[in-house]
């Protein structure tokens, strides 16, 4: 019996995870990226796999998905990963209060744990001491190397699954069941447009007509910390409670908001919350801003980096704070509220995009429960 095909448009981590859950149901799969290898947000992140960030419920369900399948991925393909959970630091008694009702609720259901300050000091070594009334700890978030991990899942996946890449190929046209690139088509039963922040592209008129956005984000690496110095858990201060839908759980919530955005207006004008993670090599990676438009200003703002820095300072302690390397990612936002946006544009076409800042997180969720569910 012939095999069914499947064209995925895009080697970002929304492709990848489209293009695992066809091959694992038997189609024969073929990835175009545009670029020589994937360059955008799905390798300008924490490498964070984040459940924590998703609210108990179908997304946390989704993002537990998501985390075990990482799991296997990088256990079967050697890929280093890191499973070592996450701190969000206490310093204010509004802070604690939220997180106590945060575990109160979610303690049945989750890995978390209300921390004293010396049970946060024993699971970290780089909190910052002064001040510290406590810490939400949580035992489900994993760290990958998103910039290097990307690229070994695909070779992964050709491994595998025979899923064949052509690089260095960008599709222009899509007119079912051809695409095309230039003079050039190939065809498939089915095709799967994962195209991230490019969506104007192919099918421009049906994103015009969607609640869509992009956002800008602004991150930093500091050097390898000296003596094989480890961190622990990826840290989190405040200001990432109001960041992440997970912490809505909490009822003074609302209150803690209304005292960051008076304290920390300047911050929250350019959608500061701040984190860091730590790879494999001993680095850290820390941010980040959040500036929503179609169009970004493509030079990165110093003040925004300075903000960054000076509000981790607040809750982190390191070894060595030279700055390695800034950047800035790019990714597509809902306006709407919704998490995700699957479209059928045509028959035997398939849109998947709008993951937000949730890619590395859910992306193979809910690409394994989409594809799984038809």
């Amino acid at each position: 019996m012939k095999k069914s095909s499947a064209i995925v448009i895009g080697a970002g981590i929304v492709g990848l995870a489209t293009a695992r859950a066809l091959a694992l149901r038997g189609y024969r799969v073929s990835v175009f990226e545009r670029n020589e290898r994937a360059v955008g947000a799905s390798i300008r992140n924490f490498g964070m796999v984040w459940p924590i960030g998703q609210e108990t419920g179908p997304l946390y369900e989704r993002a537990m998905l998501s985390r075990s399948i990482w799991k296997e991925i990088c256990t079967e393909a050697g890929i280093w990963h890191d499973e070592v959970g996450s701190l969000h630091l206490a310093y204010q008694d509004d802070e604690l209060q939220a997180i106590t009702e945060y575990v109160d609720v979610n303690q049945h259901y989750r890995d978390c744990a209300l921390l004293t300050p010396e049970q946060t000091l024993i699971k970290s070594p780089a909190v910052n001491t002064a001040g510290l009334k406590g810490a939400l700890w949580s035992g489900e978030e994993m760290i990958v190397e998103s910039r290097v991990a990307v690229g070994q899942v695909a070779a992964y996946l050709a491994e595998k699954y025979g899923v064949e890449f052509h690089w260095n190929t960008a599709i222009s046209q899509i007119s079912y069941p051809e695409v095309f690139s230039g003079k050039r088509s190939w065809q498939a039963d089915e095709v799967f447009v994962c195209s991230g922040a490019d969506f104007e592209t192919l099918y421009p008129e049906l994103f015009l007509a969607t609640e869509i956005t992009k956002c800008k984000l602004q991150m930093m690496r500091l050097v390898a910390q000296p003596d094989n110095w480890r961190i622990g858990p990826a840290l989190c201060g405040g200001l990432s409670m109001i960041h992440y839908p997970g912490f809505k759980a909490a009822a003074s919530l609302p209150q803690l908001r209304k005292r960051y955005e008076e304290q920390f207006a300047d911050l929250l004008q350019w959608g500061i919350h701040v984190m860091v993670s730590q790879n494999g090599s001993g680095e850290l990676t820390i941010g980040d801003s959040h500036e929503y438009a179609l169009v970004h200003d493509p030079f990165d703002k110093e003040f925004i980096n300075r903000m960054i820095t000076g509000y981790l300072q607040t809750f982190a302690n390191f070894k060595d704070w030279k700055l390695l390397q800034s950047w800035h990612g790019i990714y597509p936002k809902m306006t709407d509220g919704r998490t995700e946006l699957i479209l059928d544009p045509e028959a035997g076409v398939t849109v998947i995009n709008g993951v937000g800042g949730n890619g590395m997180t859910l992306s193979f969720g809910l690409c394994e429960q989409y594809i799984g569910s038809r």
